[in-house]
């Protein structure tokens, strides 16, 4: 007689044959099944401190390394702590499972524990939410799950485990858990034919940009968008910044943006990120091509745009940069107007202009010199970057091969998460996350978390001892009378991490952030560097030196 096997044991199956390994979690009543569906299992349970970690740890392990990220949480209040996260890994198109506890079906409706809608609340944050409803199904729930999370434009799907079907036994069968093939991604070819009508019209233009989404900064997406700048001939770059045409990665791109008169959006939305493409910031009369996955962003293109979209393909934006790039045969010659594209982007500060005026305190400029040496040397390093104005410094003025930061969304907090997902992906490779200090506010218990499984990183805490970002707001919008409610203790965050188990220290002088940087690379644990800096906003195009001159000197203008 063959032994029942249970729902919990059946979720548990169904992620070990999609390969998964880790599952980001913080435990709870609703979701007790699982944890010891675990046990001996090839599961590797990562208990956080708060579930929105949980959450963030699987976006950036979406994002590191391609797969889809798992997370667990229970139900109930632990379901509504993780939400948030969702959005963010939403806007940065990252695939990620979360699978949250929830009220058994026999007791919906009659005032269950922790009852929710679940499903309704995670609906808007995600590609697909819904209530699994038959334990034999649960594999096929975690299967459709991945699969809509990884096809398309990736992103976040959740699904609900009611109690009842975790504990539920029903008789083994092979049905039970799903094909391997079945938890990939559905494949969204870009034909041979949309890359030559593609390629027809970048060439025939005079000023053309193609410009990527968050996928074409993510992974081999920054070095792919590179190869195709150089093999059209076309600027190609990525955005994925909440900042849009301010991001400081770009230096003065906002400057030559409004003079292009084409404009492919590769997985990018025409959104706030690119000013709706409205005047000035883009000219009048410039044509878009829209490729992407998403039938709703092509939608919103045509309706913004109209007769000037040329052409509208729904394809895997990294495959179709991949076949532009083969089909454009010899690499074209960097025209005048790549020429200023890219002296546009490579604005940044001068570090020489940006001295500290306090006593005890460092310029970001000067925090960020210190870095470069260590990413230079560390070229597999991981940079993240975090925080309202303090995490906008290194972006400027660090070139990393590899960086995470908070995406579109423009939530704050994901630092600390990000880096021991990071580590866990890459288990070799220096892992180094900036941060303000209401950013690691956030999140400063996953220190505990890193301690637990050894994932040694480094936080480098910009204190500043304020919300700046928003009090930057209130000087530029309100004066400097009517700045008030965003302060913060110059709190010594060094020993919250000492105390938690890993390396902290105070840098109050920009010569000694160097040792302190190699001495919490010897340490070989979670390490904190509470590095006391200026109240300064970020890098703007004032500060980054305006390209008055690329306009003077310019043959095209932007059309009155």
């Amino acid at each position: 007689m063959s032994i029942e096997i249970r729902g919990a044991d059946i979720v548990v199956r169904s992620l070990e044959r999609a390969g998964c390994a880790n599952v980001f979690t913080l435990s709870g009543n609703h979701i007790m099944p699982l944890f010891d569906a675990v046990l001996g299992s090839k599961l590797r349970l990562l208990h956080v401190r708060h579930e929105a970690a949980a959450v963030h740890m699987a976006d950036a392990w979406g994002r590191l390394t391609g797969q889809c990220g798992i997370a667990l949480v229970s139900g109930g209040a632990g379901h509504a702590n993780a939400l948030g996260a969702l959005a963010t890994a939403a806007a940065a198109d990252s695939p990620l499972v979360l699978l949250s506890g929830h009220a058994g079906l026999n007791e919906v409706g009659r005032g269950a524990f922790q009852e929710m809608r679940q499903a309704d609340m995670a609906a808007p944050v995600t590609k697909a939410a819904w209530v699994a409803q038959q334990p034999a199904e649960l594999g096929h729930d975690i299967a459709r799950a991945m699969r809509t999370a990884l096809s398309g434009r990736p992103g976040p799907v959740h699904i609900s485990l009611p109690f009842d079907l975790l504990q539920a036994r029903v008789p083994p069968s092979p049905d039970l858990v799903p094909g391997r093939e079945a938890f990939g991604a559905e494949p969204k070819p870009f034909a041979a034919a949309a890359a030559d009508a593609t390629l027809r019209h970048l060439f025939a233009a005079r000023r053309p940009l193609i410009l990527g989404g968050p996928l074409l900064c993510q992974r081999d997406g920054p070095v792919l968008l590179g190869e195709l700048g150089a093999a059209t001939g076309v600027p190609s770059l990525g955005m994925e910044s909440p900042r849009g045409l301010a991001d400081p990665r770009l230096g003065a791109f906002a400057q030559v943006l409004g003079r292009a008169d084409l404009i492919v959006l590769l997985g990018k939305a025409l959104d706030f990120t690119l000013r709706f493409g409205d005047r000035p910031h883009v000219a009048a009369d410039c044509r878009f091509i829209g490729i992407d996955p998403d039938p709703d962003q092509l939608a919103r293109l045509s309706r913004s745009k109209g007769d000037q979209v040329l052409l509208q393909v729904s394809a895997d934006p990294v495959a179709a940069a991949a076949l532009l790039r083969t089909r454009c045969g010899t690499p074209a010659a960097k025209s005048a107007w790549a020429e200023e594209v890219t002296r546009a982007l490579s604005v940044r500060p001068q570090a020489a202009t940006f001295a500290a005026a306090s006593p005890g305190k460092l310029h970001p400029v000067a925090l960020c010199r210190a870095l470069a040496p260590y990413l230079e040397r560390n070229r597999d390093a991981i940079l993240i970057c975090d925080g309202g104005e303090i995490g906008q410094w290194p972006q400027a003025a660090l070139s990393p091969p590899r960086r995470l930061i908070n995406g579109v969304a423009g939530a704050i907090g994901a630092a600390i998460p990000f880096a021991l997902a990071a580590r866990l992906a890459e288990p070799k490779a220096p892992v180094l996350a900036v941060m303000g200090d209401g950013s690691f506010g956030f999140h400063m218990a996953e220190f505990d978390t890193a301690v637990r499984y050894d994932l040694p990183f480094i936080a480098v805490v910009g204190n500043d001892a304020t919300w700046n970002a928003e009090h930057q707001i209130q000087l530029r919008d309100y004066g400097a009378e009517r700045t008030h409610a965003c302060g913060l203790l110059p709190s010594r965050y060094d020993l919250v991490a000492v105390a938690l188990g890993g390396h902290g220290e105070l840098v109050t002088v920009a010569d000694a952030l160097p040792a302190a940087l190699e001495r919490a690379l010897a340490a070989g644990k979670p390490a904190c560097l509470n590095v006391m800096i200026e109240r300064v906003p970020a890098p703007t195009l004032q500060a980054l030196a305006p390209l008055q001159a690329l306009h003077a000197t310019a043959s095209d203008k932007v059309p009155s």
